[in-house]
């Protein structure tokens, strides 16, 4: 009896060329967002106006956002169910957040005056 050994699993040209080419795909992405980094650094220092400055560097931060999603995460690769889903939590997420914020904002820390802060006095008819 001779016991065959297993068989070493075929690593094909084809499979080693897609890994190094994502390896390249993952270095220019890095790169490139590298220098949106740089770009927005030197924006801030620009004298633009104040929305405009915001706008610009909102865009640059949602550009970056969606290439660390769609690529780092693997989201690109990844069947369309997982994306719905993640885009359906970021959206709660941010909604939620977007209500906080408005329910325990600024104006809604106003110090009290001196008039709220007494007892309510309640007057009898008579």
């Amino acid at each position: 009896m001779s016991a065959s050994a297993p068989a070493a699993p075929a690593v094909s040209a084809d499979s080693h060329a897609l890994e190094e080419s994502k390896f390249q795909i993952y270095v220019q992405i890095a790169m490139l967002l590298a220098v949106i980094t740089g770009i927005e650094i030197v924006t801030v220092y620009l004298p633009f106006a104040v929305p405009i400055l915001f706008t610009i560097l909102v865009v640059f931060s949602a550009v970056k956002f969606l290439f660390v999603i769609f690529f780092f995460m693997h989201l690109r690769w990844d069947r369309p169910l997982c994306t719905i889903l993640f885009f359906i939590g970021l959206i709660l997420g941010g909604g939620t957040m977007w209500a906080l914020l408005r329910l325990f904002g600024a104006q809604s820390s106003v110090p009290l005056s001196s008039a709220m802060l007494e007892p309510v006095r309640i007057v009898a008819a008579a």
